[in-house]
């Protein structure tokens, strides 16, 4: 058994990079179909107007996007060429772009833009504000974006979880501890060990930790404000979330 390990950012992650190929066997694009259903509804409930198009930045895997380009055309923009490559593997129809959320520019607009736990990656609340500029730039006057944090403030707790799948010959199997070091911060850490047993049984082990942003539903709502958007939180019940009903925060661009 051998082992990696490393504190690292959103950017060099060992998930994002030389682990990249695993990800479809620690999260399994049939897991999202339930909350993808809740993302398009409530943009699609929000957005004025025809709706279309929609971008998610931040787009990994491309886990969600394989259950909402059956009902947009989907542009999925990462900061990771490696996650990139993931997805083109299962959304081919989809266009793919390179480019970090705090700094993306396309110079076209869509009907909707998306960012789901990606928006964890913001260590701060000048990176949160800078994703929340890159998202109203995108989208078009009465459009609607979503952002779905792991965490707000109000909700965090430390905890667990556990998971992974078997593929073809290869299996994962990871431990998540997420915990709060300094409660009077503006951050988080999640710690992530990855067991990988490839097709000859040996298996290496992994660690990857990130420096997660944690703010306060008042904090969200302002930055979102100042951005440009209406917003307003949302929540929705999980069939699988036991501890509380998704919160998330839809903005329609002003």
């Amino acid at each position: 058994m051998d082992a990696l390990s490393g504190a690292r950012g959103a950017e060099s992650a060992l998930l994002y990079t030389s682990l990249a190929e695993w990800w479809p066997l620690l999260s399994a694009p049939e897991e999202y179909e339930e909350e993808a259903g809740i993302y398009a509804k409530f943009l699609l409930e929000a957005a004025r107007g025809p709706v279309e198009t929609l971008l998610e930045l931040g787009s990994g895997g491309g886990n969600n996007a394989s259950h909402l380009k059956r009902r947009f055309r989907m542009t999925l923009a990462d900061v990771s060429p490696a996650m990139l490559g993931v997805s083109r593997r299962l959304n081919p129809e989809c266009e793919h772009v390179e480019g970090d959320m705090r700094t993306l520019r396309l110079g076209r607009e869509f009907d909707c833009v998306f960012i789901q736990d990606a928006i964890c990656h913001m260590e701060t609340l000048e990176d949160l504000r800078r994703a929340a500029a890159t998202a109203r730039v995108h989208c078009r006057s009465g459009g609607a974006a979503l952002f779905a944090p792991d965490y707000v403030r109000e909700t965090f707790r430390p905890g667990t979880a556990h998971g992974g799948h078997d593929g073809e010959g290869r299996s994962l199997r990871y431990l998540e501890w997420t915990w709060d070091p300094d409660p009077a911060d503006s951050s988080y850490v999640a710690d992530y060990a990855f067991m990988m047993r490839g097709a000859d049984g040996a298996v290496r082990v992994a660690h990857d930790r990130y420096i997660e942003g944690l703010f306060s539903r008042g904090e969200w709502l302002e930055v979102l404000h100042d951005a440009g958007f209406e917003p307003r939180i949302v929540t929705a019940r999980h069939s699988e979330i036991e501890e509380g009903p998704l919160e998330m925060f839809v903005g329609v661009r002003r």
